[in-house]
């Protein structure tokens, strides 16, 4: 299966950055990566959402949009291993991994989001959120595999 991370923005923090560097090649043995950097707005607001909205969508293309947002679905590893591989199953290529900018994400990306993920009821700097999420495939995709 193909995993598509979809940022606005790259991880500034050294520590950010070496960690989705290392998740991001542990998850290369269990699935095909791709990471896709959108631009940040330089704009606030709602403006900012919707011109960030167009370049994510642009990125997702037909992919099966799973948006992190705070609002969403709650996960365990456990689950999350058991909803990656239904998706699989279910004949989802390619799995897009959507996560917004500083502003994070329109109403409108939510409303055509296929999964809300939550990871977890507080709230992630934009670094820490991209790093926890490659943390979080990675350990799912162990479940999956069986390994340890």
């Amino acid at each position: 299966m193909r995993l598509h991370l979809v940022t606005v923005g790259s991880p500034k923090l050294e520590y950010a950055r070496l960690g989705c560097e290392l998740y991001a090649t542990r998850l290369t043995r269990f699935h095909k990566l791709r990471v896709t950097r959108v631009k940040d707005s330089k704009r606030s607001g709602t403006a900012a959402m919707l011109e960030e909205g167009l370049g994510i969508l642009e990125a997702v293309g037909n992919a099966y949009l799973i948006a992190l947002d705070p609002r969403g679905k709650l996960l365990n590893t456990p689950v999350l291993s058991a909803t990656l591989e239904k998706l699989g199953v279910d004949g989802h290529g390619e799995l897009a991994f959507v996560i917004g900018g500083d502003e994070g994400l329109s109403d409108e990306m939510r409303s055509k989001a296929n999964l809300l993920w939550s990871l977890s009821a507080l709230t992630f700097p934009h670094d820490l959120a991209q790093l926890v999420t490659l943390e979080a495939l990675y350990r799912a995709s162990t479940v999956a595999a069986g390994v340890p």
